[in-house]
């Protein structure tokens, strides 16, 4: 009554459950209404997660004034009002600010002047930091009976909740028992800290999928860093696996670092918060496999009930955490394989029904237009992707020819096996030079090796019929059956691997970010 308010602000993640999980507290700043908190609240950043905060501030009683922020139990202080906003909606602003209005939240009854709160973002300088490393084997175990092994590493960043989660995988070399391979570049942001433990995991490469471990280490940068620093080698070993064996099996296998080295680069985000966008596309399969849309065992059965289909599923898990980086929400969202009213088959029509304008307005507008296309179409087939992909990448072409800085993001969702396997790899390996990725979706139980033919990071890079060879992979694929009960982990897995693509052709044509 005699002074101002002693204002304190708390910073919350809310996790999936919607509990909330305290990140951070600020200094108390003394007699202000207009506070600007000098303390900051480091999070890791995750491209491919929604990152819901919730921002609390309090007016701490002046009794508490000498007691350490950590220490003050929040419900003896006067909640002074609320905020809430993804990680994502911060960073993507060019200033990297936002203002929120403050809310009451569930508090009770509301303020009759809460005032708003300014949130910025900055980059710590360690997540511009990017490591160079080049490793090289020797005497690796032989996989192969007529042949030597074609040996591979992946590297896997360690959790303490989760399992490691895959974060850099080398080419494979042939028929080669002391490989060296090109050099691995990891942004310090992916591995956490130069301690965190590293699982490196050294393949054998078999077409089909199953590749054989030949042996593997847990160093962190730090340890590898010294192993180049000191010249020496670390032998793999093979964990044990049988309730015998407990202990590794020491291999004679070696690991050498012979190029240890880091720099500071452009990151992600400096291009995003420089104003460059990752325009988001859609194209539905609506080809005859899917079922009749009017029964239930159908792929595209809409439930009155308002229980997603795979389809849109699909479509919310993925736009919903995509949107936050194309600035208009203006989404081009097509159909293939469906025959429009008094109409051929058609395999790139509007979604909208137009004849001109493919866009639509925000997720809930693919939502509508996809329920009205299932009202005005009939299905029919093949299930062709290439003129989809031409579609999408007439549009790439167009936007790099303007100079606009500019990335598009193409999610292809489909039931079944392609038939023209062939163009579409013609397609893919020209699009490869483009600002472009392409994200597939399969939904329904069907065979799709093929599809995983068009990810390249199974083997070497796809080649078209003229013998031109993709300048990059841009092709990732899921099974919508990986992912079914609620687990987002294997679209996140889709997901993470956007920035590597997006900076691959940054850095592949020399483009810097607008100052």
């Amino acid at each position: 009554m005699l002074s101002k308010s002693d204002p304190m602000a708390v910073v919350y993640a809310k996790r999936r459950d919607g509990a909330l999980e305290e990140i951070g507290r600020t200094e108390v700043i003394l007699n202000s209404l207009d506070p600007v908190w000098i303390s900051k609240i480091e999070l890791t950043y995750h491209f491919e997660v929604l990152q819901p905060l919730v921002f609390r501030l309090y007016d701490v009683d002046t009794q508490f004034h000498n007691v350490p922020e950590k220490t003050l139990k929040l419900d003896e202080q006067q909640f002074l009002g609320e905020a809430s906003c993804f990680l994502s909606e911060v960073v993507t602003k060019t200033n990297r600010s936002v203002s929120l209005k403050l809310d009451h939240g569930d508090h009770g009854k509301s303020l009759q002047k809460l005032g708003e709160l300014i949130v910025r973002a900055e980059e710590c300088f360690s997540s511009k930091m990017m490591t160079e490393i080049i490793f090289h084997c020797a005497d690796l175990d032989n996989k192969e009976f007529f042949s030597k092994s074609d040996p591979f590493l992946v590297i896997f960043r360690t959790t303490e909740t989760g399992p490691p989660t895959p974060i850099y995988k080398t080419e494979f070399i042939k028929n080669d028992l002391n490989p060296t391979w090109k050099p691995v570049i990891i942004n310090l942001q992916q591995v956490g800290s130069k301690d965190t433990p590293l699982i490196i995991e050294c393949y054998n490469f078999n077409s089909n999928g199953k590749h054989d471990l030949i042996g593997k280490i847990v160093k962190s940068l730090a340890d590898l860093e010294k192993l180049h620093q000191l010249q020496q080698v670390e032998h793999l070993f093979l964990p044990g696996n049988t309730a015998q064996q407990h202990s590794n099996k020491l291999l004679k296998g070696q690991l050498f670092v012979q190029k240890f080295s880091e720099k500071k680069r452009e990151t992600f985000l400096d291009y995003i918060a420089a104003g460059c966008e990752m325009n988001f596309m859609v194209a539905v399969d609506f080809t005859a496999s899917n079922g009749n849309p009017r029964l239930s065992d159908s792929l595209h059965y809409i439930d009155p009930s308002g229980r997603p289909n795979a389809y849109q599923r699909a479509i919310l898990d993925i736009a919903e955490i995509l949107q936050f980086y194309d600035t208009d929400k203006h989404f081009p969202s097509w159909g293939f394989g469906a025959r429009p009213i008094d109409g051929p088959v058609s395999h790139c029509f509007n979604l909208n029904g137009s004849t001109h304008h493919p866009e639509v307005e925000g997720i809930q507008g693919i939502m509508t237009a996809y329920a009205s296309a299932l009202h005005n179409v009939s299905l029919a087939g093949p299930t062709l992707f290439g003129p989809v992909i031409n579609t999408a990448s007439v549009l790439a072409s167009q936007s790099l020819i303007s100079s606009r800085q500019k990335y598009f993001i193409l999610l292809i969702i489909t039931d079944g096996v392609i038939t023209d396997l062939q163009e579409t790899i013609d397609a893919l390996v020209k699009a490869s030079d483009l600002p472009l990725s392409i994200l597939i979706v399969g939904v329904g139980g069907a065979d799709f090796k093929e599809m995983e033919i068009l990810d390249a990071d199974k083997g070497d890079r796809l080649v078209s019929t003229t013998g031109q060879v993709a300048t990059r992979d841009i092709v990732q694929f899921i099974p919508m059956r990986n992912f079914q009960g609620g687990d987002l982990s294997v679209v996140h897995a889709l997901l993470a691997e956007l920035p590597g693509q997006f900076m691959s052709f940054m850095h592949s044509r020399d483009i810097k970010p607008f100052s």
